[in-house]
């Protein structure tokens, strides 16, 4: 499953930058695959923690490549069951 395999990839350097790996999501909507990858971390996420961990695993899916489809690339808060970028 490619959500797995993309959380294998990234969890640690996640870990490793104080942020949580919350959820890996791989979907399509009006015809448009998303990799939105969902964060958490003690105290609020805001848009440059999205833009951190947008810079620190983007780096790492380009170099495995496991995606062969183009999508776009989602890194988000989740909150109140509800996703914010």
């Amino acid at each position: 499953m490619i959500e797995d395999k993309v959380r294998e990839l990234i969890e640690g350097v996640i870990k490793d930058n104080n942020y949580i790996l919350d959820e890996v999501i791989y979907e399509k909507e009006d015809g448009i695959y998303f990799l939105r990858i969902v964060i958490d971390k003690n105290g609020l996420i805001d848009v440059d923690d999205c833009v951190n961990v947008t810079n620190l695993i983007n780096p790492i899916l380009d170099e495995n490549d496991i995606i062969k489809e183009s999508y776009m690339l989602d890194v988000c808060s989740k909150e109140k069951g509800e996703y914010y970028e």
